[in-house]
């Protein structure tokens, strides 16, 4: 009788530790769905003390804008052979109601660099965005992207090239 009485109270145990645990899962789970549901923009419901500082979206600012037209947003510089060094210019108009100024212009990896105007542009005026691409060590299939960041809105716009580079042992 009390090793059966020893038993039930070491099953009555676990059962508390198993359900605290539980408990403390669901409770950690129920905080993350609230944080994804905040950044997906659907509201906290996280209690008040949970709640953690999250990036508050922008606005569009008031007044007259900068808007920058692209001719094209992609490029395909088509089959290269890796170690080419192509280069590609993305050319605009400011048809916006203010002068337009480019911040940056960033590449998705190390092998793009790029170029812009640096003086504002005026309405009406014209720019470029060059994006140039290094496909040393860059066999297959390459997209790349190159984020451009200046006072329109949106504050960025994203451009595009791909290239098929031929890998260097298949080109010799």
């Amino acid at each position: 009788m009390k090793k059966l009485l020893g038993l039930a109270l070491l099953s009555l145990s676990l059962l508390v530790m198993v359900s605290c645990r539980d408990k403390e899962a669901e409770k950690r789970i129920a905080q993350l769905e609230a944080r994804i549901a905040e950044l997906e923009g659907k509201g906290s419901g996280v209690p008040t003390g949970l709640q953690t500082t999250a990036a508050v979206p922008e606005t569009k600012p008031e007044g007259p804008l900068p808007v920058m037209e692209f001719a094209t947003l992609e490029h395909d510089f088509g089959t290269i052979n890796e170690g080419d060094v192509v280069e590609y210019t993305y050319k605009f108009k400011n048809t916006g109601e203010a002068p337009l100024i480019i911040q940056s212009a960033q590449g998705s990896c190390g092998c793009t660099v790029s170029d812009w105007t640096k003086e504002p542009v005026p309405v009406g005026g014209e720019g470029f965005v060059t994006a140039k691409f290094d496909s040393k060590g860059k066999p297959n299939i390459q997209n790349k992207t190159v984020t451009v960041t200046a006072n329109t809105w949106p504050k960025q716009t994203v451009l595009r090239f791909k290239a098929m580079v031929v890998p260097a042992t298949a080109s010799r």
